[in-house]
């Protein structure tokens, strides 16, 4: 019996004539697309990995970027808020540009972070926190959940943390970009009586997927 936690961020915040921030907590933007969150409801749909429950960080983003998804996979899906997955605080970089950020922190701060998810000076970030918090969840999706498949959304400093659910995350940072895209999934499962997840898929890009398709 194999459960499997689908994991994915939400779509786009800035359009392409914007100059992107930093999107923490503490900056609740909408989307300013549909394709993304319908997409990724159409590439589960495709794939056979439709969820039987959905939870999703209480932003507009992650909010938004999930009802669009359950409404591609037919729109009979339970939604929850879940406060585990909302985004991280980015102190005194909240909403600044990455130039901005760059000239604070450096640009060897921001490659750490990138590629080993360690956290920069100034940033109100509780690594052992949510590192649980996916913990928890995971045991939680066993209980409630098991044999299901179950759909979460939430941004990049929270999914990059997730491979910690495999059992061996600096083994997973050296296989892996752990910066995953918008609109990006990423899949993990466990067979019954195993000791850890594993990651089936990362940062896949649906929209690449049904370019292949066709």
């Amino acid at each position: 019996m194999t459960t499997r936690i689908i994991i994915a961020r939400h779509g786009n915040t800035f359009t392409k004539d914007q100059t992107p921030t930093r999107v923490g907590c503490r900056t609740d933007l909408p989307l300013v697309e549909t394709e993304r969150g319908s997409n990724i409801g159409r590439y589960l749909l495709a794939k056979g990995m439709v969820p039987a429950y959905v939870y999703a960080a209480p932003l507009k983003r992650t909010m938004e970027t999930a009802r669009l998804a359950i409404e591609a996979m037919g729109g009979d899906i339970p939604l929850e808020e879940d406060d585990s997955f909302v985004e991280i605080d980015y102190g005194p970089d909240e909403n600044k540009t990455e130039d901005e950020v760059i000239a604070r922190i450096g640009r060897e701060a921001v490659e750490r972070w990138n590629k080993d998810a360690v956290v920069p000076d100034g940033w109100k970030v509780s690594v052992e926190g949510i590192i649980s918090a996916w913990k928890n969840f995971a045991e939680k999706v066993e209980k409630k959940h098991k044999g299901q498949n179950i759909l979460v959304v939430s941004s990049n400093g929270i999914i990059r943390f997730a491979p910690y659910l495999t059992g061996n995350f600096k083994n997973f940072t050296v296989e892996h970009d752990i910066k995953v895209g918008t609109g990006s999934v990423c899949v993990f499962e466990k067979e019954e009586g195993a000791d850890n997840w594993k990651c089936t898929e990362w940062n896949t890009k649906p929209k690449d997927y049904f370019k292949t398709a066709l």
